[in-house]
């Protein structure tokens, strides 16, 4: 500690002096012992206020203290030292808390500035989400998605900290409001959802019915077109709810089923030819199945083909079956253009193998239309003519999209 005791005195009659640039003036008395006991003793306050402006100093420049607190104490030290009962270097200590003052002042405007930021990003945040929040509630219909959303919002919300209570208030009520306005709309659609379900559940009760009433029928044509206009109406109308929708089209599939199921019966001669169709269609499954699609995707390509032009030269297959079948060959088809998919998108048009295949297959269709035409069989021709038109129509958009 620096000798303070230089910048006082005590003259005979005990009255302390402190000396600073203005003059001497008294700071006390000191009756208890010696005249330096005396000095010591009003050095050792100074010290103390020194030691305080250098904690206050040290908190400052570190930002570990309120710089508007530090400001508080420096200019409380600061209005004390005039008559402060001290004996020390008073006027250094009087420039130097001048000089900490105008640090002080800068910091606490930085630190307004920095609040003043901060509280106005947070206003700019809950405006941002409560116009998001408007906008859901007035134009969502992703109800699931907007639903969690609104959630995701409000805690943010209780996140954001600092703005003023008046604007939060005015703007958690326009929050409110939107969430409020959602949630009525949301019920509002769903509501309206129920009543068009129960229409639709109204509206297929009865094509059952009438399915129900055909399903003895012994009118074969007639009947089977007007089976095939009530599932035209069936996939026209709404979907009634999911256990409804489930319950009524097993009744309705199964009118539908059972007159068809009759008639088949009834043409014996159509069922033998079936048969024989349905054994060479599982032993082209059974050879298709065994492709070694992995291993040789071209060859397994190339063999499928093959296989695909002998099955539809094969002929129908009893109804039951058909369904079965087909969705066994279209999986091993869907597995042969998902592996050989990556290479046709990198080829050019000529050398597309994909392409090629199309091209091979539309060719195969109009062999076999020229053989239904030569043959004179009138519901070959057809068949060839429909799977002519449709293979020609997929090479014309692969193509294009080539």
């Amino acid at each position: 500690m620096s000798d303070w005791t230089a910048f006082g005195r005590v003259d005979e009659d005990g009255t302390v002096y402190v000396k600073t640039a203005e003059g001497e003036r008294v700071v006390g008395s000191w009756q208890a012992g010696a005249p330096e006991e005396g000095l010591a003793h009003f050095a050792r306050r100074y010290a103390d206020l020194v030691t305080e402006v250098d904690l206050t100093e040290a908190r400052l420049n570190s930002g570990a203290a309120d710089a508007g607190h530090s400001l508080t104490t420096i200019k409380r030290i600061r209005a004390t030292l005039p008559e402060a009962h001290v004996v020390g270097d008073i006027d250094a200590l009087v420039a130097r808390l001048d000089k900490l003052a105008v640090v002080a002042e800068e910091k606490a405007g930085e630190a307004r500035a920095a609040r003043d930021a901060a509280r106005t990003e947070a206003l700019a945040r809950k405006t941002a989400l409560v116009e998001e929040a408007e906008k859901l509630a007035a134009e969502s219909t992703g109800w699931k998605t907007a639903g969690d959303r609104l959630k995701e919002i409000l805690d943010e919300w209780k996140t954001i900290r600092g703005v003023d209570k008046k604007a939060d208030g005015e703007l958690w009520k326009r929050f409110a409001a939107a969430r409020d306005g959602f949630t009525r709309r949301r019920g509002a659609h769903f509501a309206t959802l129920d009543q068009q379900r129960k229409q639709a559940q109204q509206v297929k009760e009865e094509l059952v019915a009438e399915a129900e009433k055909l399903k003895d029928s012994t009118e074969w044509a007639a009947t089977a077109n007007q089976l095939k206009e009530l599932m035209n109406q069936w996939k026209a109308a709404p979907r009634a709810s999911k256990e409804a929708e489930q319950k009524l089209w097993e009744k309705f599939r199964a009118a539908q089923d059972a007159f068809f199921s009759r008639r088949s019966e009834v043409f014996s001669a159509r069922d033998n030819e079936q048969k024989v169709n349905l054994e060479r269609k599982q032993a082209l499954l059974a050879e298709a199945e065994a492709l070694d699609v992995d291993g040789d995707p071209k060859g397994a390509q190339a063999k499928l083909r093959e296989i695909q032009a002998q099955w539809h030269e094969a002929g129908r297959v009893p109804r039951e079956a058909a369904a079965g079948l087909e969705r066994r060959l279209r999986a091993i088809d869907d597995k042969v253009r998902e592996v050989m998919d990556s290479a046709w998108r990198r080829t050019t048009k000529e050398d597309n193998p994909l392409l090629a295949q199309m091209r091979a297959q539309v060719a195969e269709a109009e062999e076999r239309l020229a053989r239904a035409q030569a043959a004179g069989d009138a519901r070959r021709v057809k068949e060839a003519e429909q799977a002519l038109a449709s293979k020609r129509q997929f090479l014309q958009l692969a193509e294009q999209a080539g």
